[in-house]
């Protein structure tokens, strides 16, 4: 598809109303590129209130970013709590647009930092609060202004009415003010504020008359990601530029105690304001360049940022902004994500289904980014500088999420991301000397959270599916170590509050050493790690008939008045009756624990039925959650694959939408994402580590999957479904490569060799094809 001019695309790309919806004429999007159905207001709110739990909504921001690039330059209205994303649709003031942020995360978020804002008038160094106009630098903006698309953000602010337009490059991100006139017209940098709480040490130089050098060193001390508890450890190298001379500048820096608490406000409120000063080190600074304006006057600021050092912040500008033509940058992001995004390409479907489409494709791309420097570059996990030229160096591995959907997807359409990722996390290990891989690791820190080895099943996953460009004796020796400390053990069970959680997790990891063992010859870890994978009967009572919690002495922990479906008996997140279906390795054995395969069936039936019908948090089908992004295709397993298709659809419809609230719960760095891109395609996997696909209902008549010529050996996969529609959502009959096809699913190596999936669709299950 040809590439419009910026022109036309600014004319045409995006109106976005106050619910937040993204229109875009149909006549536009024949004439435009896919990056413009993406709407990055799509779950762009940590709204608890909305979401009707404390977990809130999607939690994703909606500034400019490329895809996996180290900068995200993004409006952010908050700072602190579980407001991972540091922005939320329903905010109505904005602190500064930060130039690194996370997507989709709970918890307490890390990053937002160099924060930037356009202000007038006299200058005030604290944020303030929200809803306090006058107090802070925090400005009140026009929500009517505000227009977000793939590489580019802007608003008008309020107060001092000045409009802001934001666009990213992979290291590196341009603003561009357009102030009013006034005689005390600014842009100020503050340098300690983080979206999780504050960097702990900043460091700022005037270079010349257009720019700043420095740092922001971030520790668990300054909060960050659980509040400090998650470890992250890490320090953010700017090189920035003013288009207008630096004449009028200064840095502020305030006495701060460490217990400040709630006053910190109050203390960055009176900060020292050092006119002149060109350099300084300190530990709540902010740096400021003041100046008069014409109404329309445009002044722009652009910056490189590097985690390694200032000179690698400054190579990553020079090689991607190379002058101040705002709209070029944007331009060639926009045709960054054009390529990006046309990794699949979808025909049929409503807009807001392929809205809602390419939006999810544009956050399943996003993270694991890439951290190393355009020269390579990248901080190890021992501190010091490491070069790649093998693999790059990725950052932000949500494990416990995006094992299930989010890698498998990639493997499929990026497979040399899985394999940056599995280099990342193996190579960080033993910088670290560590005998095992990092859980939910964010900059080279484990962040402390969440469970399971998911690590483990993303190199099973990758390995199986030919995806090995690694150490592998590295990798196994420590995937085995991995399961050694975190795990079931000898015990065969996990005990207490998290037991069903745990041991369901530990076991599925333990079959994923298993395979791994079994693919390099290593018999007696075949046979170990084998068993071990058969955890899951240890834990399951049989008089209750479902899995249940043990203490440290293998007795049963009390049965609630609730039963299975109380909230964090036994469970992470979840009740028994969603996280007890997590038995991906063994279904069959599953099933046979649970009374058969009919009754089985006749208990998902309950699941999915009893389940509301907004899809928002509930104890039944939960898929605001990860442990059930499985459960609607283990009706294929069962012999049932017109019901996976009945509810794979009925999900897509009910738990997706192009709102700010079209996300059902966090985005969780692109997990919640991908099981729609992949559930939308028609495939999804049950068990990463299988090379098995089950097949379900597509919602585009023909999805078209770009294959990696380095892994596949097609060049892409092709599924259609004739007669599609929202009443014929159920096969009738399929082939492959136009040989009639009864399979329920289809193995992986099918879908590299490329080649085409045919399905026949109709209003009626047909409960013959498929079993």
């Amino acid at each position: 598809m040809n590439i419009t001019t910026l022109p036309a695309l600014k004319k045409c790309l995006i109106t976005v109303f106050a619910a937040g919806m993204l229109f875009i004429p149909a006549t536009v999007l024949k004439a435009q590129n896919v990056a413009a159905y993406v709407n990055p207001f799509i779950g762009a709110s940590t709204s608890a209130d909305g979401a009707g739990v404390y977990h809130g909504l999607g939690k994703t921001f909606p500034g400019a970013a490329s895809p996996y690039g180290l900068v995200q330059l993004s409006p952010n209205t908050i700072t602190g709590g579980d407001n991972g994303s540091g922005y939320s649709y329903e905010h109505k003031s904005i602190e500064g647009f930060a130039f690194t942020q996370m997507s989709g995360i709970g918890w307490y978020g890390d990053l937002g930092n160099f924060l930037v804002m356009p202000t007038a008038g006299p200058i005030k160094t604290s944020a303030g609060k929200p809803g306090t106009k006058g107090v802070g630098y925090r400005s009140a903006y026009d929500k009517s202004t505000e227009k977000a698309s793939a590489g580019y953000y802007s608003v008008l602010l309020t107060d001092n009415h000045i409009k802001a337009e934001a666009t990213a490059a992979p290291h590196s991100g341009m603003l561009r003010f357009t102030f009013s006139q006034n005689k005390q017209s600014r842009i100020q940098i503050d340098l300690a504020r983080r979206v999780g709480g504050t960097s702990t040490l900043q460091y700022v130089k005037v270079v010349d008359d257009h720019t700043i050098e420095g740092f922001m060193k971030c520790t668990p001390d300054g909060g960050g990601w659980g509040n400090g508890d998650g470890h992250a450890d890490y320090t953010v190298y700017f090189y920035a530029q003013f288009s207008k001379p630096l004449k009028n500048y200064g840095i502020w820096s305030a006495d701060i105690p460490s217990d400040t608490g709630d006053k910190y406000q109050e203390r960055v409120a009176n900060a020292e304001i050092l006119k002149g000063l060109k350099e300084k080190q300190g530990k709540h600074l902010g740096f400021y360049s003041e100046f008069a304006t014409k109404a329309g006057e445009q002044v722009l600021l652009k910056s490189g940022i590097s985690f390694v050092s200032i000179a690698g912040a400054k190579a990553n500008l020079q090689a991607e902004i190379k002058d101040w033509n705002f709209d070029a940058v944007h331009q060639h992001t926009v045709n960054l994500w054009n390529n990006a995004l046309s990794k699949v390409s979808i025909q049929g479907g409503t807009t807001e289904q392929k809205t809602v489409f390419y939006t999810a494709l544009y956050h399943t791309m996003i993270d694991p980014r890439i951290v190393s420097d355009v020269t390579g570059q990248y901080m190890g996990g021992d501190g010091k500088v490491h070069h790649t030229t093998t693999f790059k160096k990725r950052t932000i591995f949500s494990g416990w999420d995006v094992f299930r959907s989010q890698m498998p997807l990639q493997t499929i359409i990026n497979p040399s991301l899985v394999n940056d990722l599995v280099n990342s996390l193996v190579t960080l290990a033993n910088e670290k000397k560590k005998d095992y891989l990092e859980r939910w690791e964010l900059l080279n820190a484990y962040s402390g959270c969440m469970l399971g080895n998911p690590a483990v099943a993303v190199l099973a996953d990758a390995y199986a599916k030919g995806i090995r460009n690694y150490n592998i004796p590295d990798a196994y020796k420590l995937a085995v170590s991995t399961v050694e400390k975190f795990g079931n053990g000898d015990k065969g069970f996990t005990p207490g509050g998290g037991s069903i959680s745990y041991t369901l997790e530990y076991a599925y990891n333990d079959w994923c050493v298993a395979q791994l063992a079994k693919a390099l010859n290593k018999t007696k870890d075949v046979k170990k790690y084998g068993e071990r994978g058969e955890a899951f009967k240890n834990i399951f009572d049989t008089d209750k008939g479902w899995f249940r919690p043990k203490d440290s002495t293998g007795n049963w922990l009390p049965w609630p008045a609730e039963g299975r479906i109380k909230q964090w008996y036994g469970c992470i997140e979840s009740n028994p009756y969603q996280q007890g279906w997590f038995v991906p390795q063994d279904v069959d054995g599953m099933a046979k624990l649970m009374g058969g395969r009919d009754k089985v069936i006749a208990d998902l039936n309950n699941l999915f039925e009893k389940t509301p019908d907004n899809m928002m948090w509930n104890d039944y089908y939960n898929h605001s959650n990860e442990p059930v992004h499985h459960v609607p295709f283990l009706y294929n397993r069962l012999g049932a694959p017109w019901l996976t298709q009945k509810w794979t659809r009925e999900i897509c419809r009910r738990a997706y939408k192009n709102s700010v609230e079209g996300l059902v719960g966090n985005e969780d760095v692109g997990q919640m994402s991908a099981w729609y891109v992949l559930a939308a395609s028609g495939l999804h996997p049950v068990c990463p580590g299988d090379t098995r696909q089950e097949i379900t209902s597509p919602v585009f008549n023909k999805v078209t999957l770009k294959l990696d010529p380095k892994y596949a050996k097609g060049k892409t996969f092709t599924i259609i479904a004739n007669n599609n529609s929202a009443k014929n959502i159920y096969i009738q009959g399929a082939k492959l490569n136009g040989k009639t096809y009864n399979k329920c699913y289809i193995d992986y190596k099918d879908i590299a060799a490329g080649g085409a999936l045919e399905l026949s669709m109709g209003a009626t299950p047909n409960k013959n094809w498929g079993i």
